[in-house]
């Protein structure tokens, strides 16, 4: 099941993250990387040079996300300029009036 406008999948299913105890903006693709990574910061007292390739993992997963968020949004971005483009040459007022040609 991967969430909407994603390419990464779900791996952690809503029960797992509801025993980790995982709050719900934290639910989401990078989840299943979350709940070791909690699970190490809680046995070694959350010392900030413990869990490091947890962390980093954890913390790949999310700017991965958030890039491809990113380009979707720019994209998106992208195509509304193009509309806009076409709207306006569709609705220009010309200079010359037709019938000054006649």
């Amino acid at each position: 099941m991967a969430a909407e406008g994603t390419s990464k999948k779900m791996i952690a299913t809503q029960a797992e993250m509801v025993e980790a105890r995982v709050p719900l903006p934290y639910r989401d693709q990078c989840a299943q990387l979350l709940i070791p990574l909690n699970k190490c910061r809680q046995a070694e007292f959350y010392l900030p040079w413990k869990c490091e390739n947890e962390r980093h993992s954890y913390e790949k997963c999310e700017y991965e996300l958030v890039m491809e968020r990113m380009l979707q949004m720019q994209k998106i971005r992208e195509e509304e300029a193009k509309l806009k483009q076409t709207k306006k040459k569709g609705q220009s007022i010309p200079l010359i009036p037709n019938t000054a040609n006649a």
